[in-house]
């Protein structure tokens, strides 16, 4: 893993996000708006992790957090434009990972499908 994170890491760079910042915006640019809950449920997070991460992106500009109309215990984290306009650049951050793994693309659903799989496993027992 220390090697996917430095290639992601040198990678990321250049959007200005750390790794777990990354996560939290490709969740949001394939639907935005969502709960804290909601983003941590995918990133399999609690909101006591996920909180003072989202605080530093809203800091960044990258997002922000609203508490919800119909339920002030909610709050709804949404994109900001410049959190919208990373998306583009972050293409490069697929491509570059993708050429990094030396993998072609059966070999890494295969890989994909397997840690799935596992994390399903491990949850199940845990």
């Amino acid at each position: 893993m220390l090697g996917l994170n430095k290639v992601y890491r040198k990678l990321l760079t250049s959007l200005g996000v750390t790794y777990p910042q990354y996560l939290v915006l490709l969740i949001l640019w394939e639907q935005d708006e969502l709960t804290v809950s909601e983003i941590g449920d995918r990133l399999f997070l609690d909101s006591a992790t996920l909180t003072p991460l989202l605080k530093r992106m809203e800091g960044l500009g990258l997002l922000q957090r609203e508490r919800a109309k119909n339920d002030e215990r909610q709050v709804i984290i949404s994109l900001t434009s410049e959190g919208r306009d990373l998306q583009e650049r972050a293409k490069k951050v697929h491509q570059g990972v993708f050429c990094a793994t030396e993998c072609n693309p059966g070999e890494l659903s295969a890989i994909r499908d397997q840690l799935v799989a596992l994390r399903e496993k491990l949850f199940k027992n845990a």
